[in-house]
This record gives C-alpha cells, structure tokens and sequence, in this order.
C-alpha cells in the first residue's frame, strides 16, 4: 500500500474511533503519521488537528440527528475549554515530558474505571418509570436531581474548563475527560455525552489549529490525505455507535480507555517510546 492509501486508512481509524467514542482521534493520528509515515514529532502533533474538524463535526451531525447529542451543552463546553487549553499547554513544558505521560495515563484509567462504576450503579439502580413522580413524592425529588435537572451551564463549564486543561497540559482530546464527565456531573448517558463531546472537540481544535499552522507545524496535503478517511469513518462509528446499547457502548469506551492508559504507562516506563 502506497504511502497515500496507509494515510487514508489512518484517518478512517482515527474516524471511526471519534465518532464512536466522542474523541478527536489524537490518539492514532499522532503516533501513525510519527511511526508509520515517518514524519517529524511537530508535525505528527499539529496536523491531526485541522482534521479533527470534519471528523468531530461528521460524528456530531450524525448524533443529533438521531436525538443523541446537545448542541448547546457542546458549544458551553467548548468555549470553556478554549480558556483553559491555553493555559494546559503552557504549563506542561514546565512539568517535564515523564510527569505529562504519566499524569495522562493516570487520568485515563481513572476514567476508565470511573465509567465502569458508573454502569454498575445504574444497572443496580434503573431510572424511575415516566409518570412515577405523580405518584410516589420521593420519586419526584429523586429527578429533580436526575439527568436533565443537572444540566446547568454552570456544571457544563466546569467540565468544559477541566477539558481544556487537560487537552492543553496532556496534549489528547478533551473527549476522554468530556465524556466520563458529562455522564458523571450532568446526568447524560453514554450516547448523549459522546454526541455531545463530539462538538465540543471540535472548538478546542481550532485554536490549536491555528498556532501549530502558524509554527509551520501543519502538513496540508497529508492533513487532506487523512481528512478522506476521517469523514466516512466518524459517520461509520457514530451510527454504530447509536445502534448499539449503551452498556456495550460505555463497556466499550471503558476499555479503550483502559487500553489507552496502560499502553501510555507502559511506554512510558519502559522506554518504548
């Protein structure tokens, strides 16, 4: 396969990754266009982002479509994490390379485990029927603190201003710590805080765009390359992701995001980076 058809195949994992699981797709980009395309580091860092933007807002479009996404809580988030991913970055060239691996490792098991926990308390106890309220008092002051009741913009900021720095100071997607935090903080399930994180990553790309494209840290033409399979495979993993259930939705996101952790541990650890 020429090196053209490995970058489309990159983007079209990357694709199917953010649009099933609400993420940029960082993940596979960088270390792909690092290792397997051979390009400098700076370059395997800025140029996933300007693709970012048409996977996230394919996956987005695809979510709210189907009901599965708030636009208005993505944009909160969003513009929240555009202040604070400023100051993430800044401060990771102080933390060392060693302390930003580890501490992203760290915070993606958590997650992990976190968004199993929360699965297991859910199964263990369902949401009330609709109607229940009107019939049992304690049932309606149970919603009132239930998922919609809990969306203020207040709660959406705070997670979008964690979100920012921890795309800032680790250098991934605010999708990992969006989504975990949506579910947990503000009531949404699985498919809603995937839709929803969908269009809150792709703000926080566009300022990081913008500064690694006037670094010169942009490669346009392999930017393109993975654009062409960034598309059809974030339209791909959001509709599978809106079939399936959302337990083998949040099971699944759960173990990307424990597979995620170890392997940066690992690597980080033993040297294989």
């Amino acid at each position: 396969m020429t090196g053209a058809g490995v970058t489309i195949v990159v983007g079209f994992v990357s694709g199917v990754l953010s649009g099933a699981f609400g993420i940029g797709g960082g993940m596979v980009t960088t270390p792909a266009i690092r290792l397997l395309l051979g390009y400098p580091a700076l370059v395997a860092v800025g140029t996933p982002l300007p693709v970012i933007l048409p996977g996230a807002l394919t996956g987005a479009w695809a979510h709210l479509r189907r009901g599965a996404a708030d636009l208005r809580a993505g944009v909160i988030l969003g513009l929240a994490g555009c202040v604070t991913s400023v100051m993430g970055a800044y401060l990771s060239k102080f933390a060392g390379g060693t302390v930003v691996m580890l501490a992203t490792a760290t915070v993606i098991a958590w997650a992990a485990v976190d968004m199993l926990l929360q699965q297991r308390r859910r199964a263990r106890d369902p949401v009330p029927a609709p109607g229940a309220e009107e019939a049992d008092p304690d049932v309606a002051l149970a919603l009132s603190s239930a998922p919609g009741a809990r969306r203020s913009w207040q709660r959406l900021a705070a997670v979008g201003l964690a979100a920012g720095l921890y795309s800032g100071f680790l250098g991934l997607g605010g999708g990992f710590v969006v989504v975990p935090g949506l579910m947990r903080y503000c009531g949404f399930t699985v498919k809603e805080a995937i839709g929803t994180s969908l269009v809150t990553v792709a703000i926080l790309a566009v300022p990081g765009t913008l500064v690694h494209s006037l670094l010169g840290h942009v490669d346009w033409r392999l930017a393109l390359l993975l654009a062409i399979g960034v598309v059809p495979g974030a339209w791909l993993g959001a509709h599978a992701a809106t079939r399936a259930s959302d337990r083998a939705v949040a099971l699944s996101f759960a173990a990307l995001l424990a597979v995620t952790g170890i392997w940066l541990a690992i690597s980080e650890i033993v040297g294989l980076r």
